[in-house]
């Protein structure tokens, strides 16, 4: 069952003087790299420290350099975070969607679990992508076409890959029932079974 908000952090973040040198020294290449120390899926992670740092590798590209519009970027983390009902990735990323630019009434539907009404073309194949990612474990030949037309053999990896890279991170924080550290006014309700 996802994070409901409310069960015991089963892996919170390892307090600092109980590191050990290899934990250690991830953690510092960690915030080295990203500024701060780990958090969220990456306090997770620590655990097992080359999981940590390679997870690390692939989402600073997939979530700073990938060939999409921001926007839509952080819409595919949405829909990933919406599919798993994971609270701390909806939580961080529902801001930067909205500093991003990604219309309010596009993430409401989002949480919802409806498709939005009106969205922008990038938006609307991104999200039908996605959708039909996550829900049919794969992508019918017309929506394949539509997104390889949009967005070329590049973006079509960068979807299945934020997608597939915002699934593992939600895998984390569902097994660890990571609690969410920041306040949030959209928060997502657990879909029934």
């Amino acid at each position: 069952m996802p994070n409901t908000g409310t069960s015991v952090d089963r892996l919170p973040p390892i307090p600092a003087e109980q590191l050990s040198a290899e934990q250690k020294k991830a953690a510092e290449e960690f915030a080295a790299g990203r500024g701060y120390t780990p958090r969220g899926p990456f306090a997770v992670m620590l655990r097992s420290p080359e999981v940590m740092l390679r997870a690390k590798a692939m989402g600073d590209y997939l979530r700073f350099r990938n060939v999409l519009p921001k926007r839509v970027s952080e819409m595919v983390i949405l829909i990933t975070a919406r599919e798993w009902t994971q609270q701390y990735e909806w939580a961080y990323h529902y801001k930067i969607a909205l500093e991003e630019k990604l219309d309010r009434a596009v993430i409401e539907a989002i949480a919802e679990g409806r498709r939005p009404d009106k969205m922008q073309e990038d938006e609307a194949v991104a999200y039908d992508f996605s959708v039909e990612l996550h829900r049919r474990r794969s992508v019918s030949d017309a929506t394949y076409a539509r997104a390889l037309k949009l967005f070329g053999e590049q973006g079509v990896i960068d979807l299945v890959g934020i997608s597939g890279y915002y699934t593992f991170n939600a895998m984390m924080m569902n097994v660890a029932r990571s609690k969410v550290d920041i306040e949030v006014d959209l928060t997502l309700r657990q879909f029934p079974d």
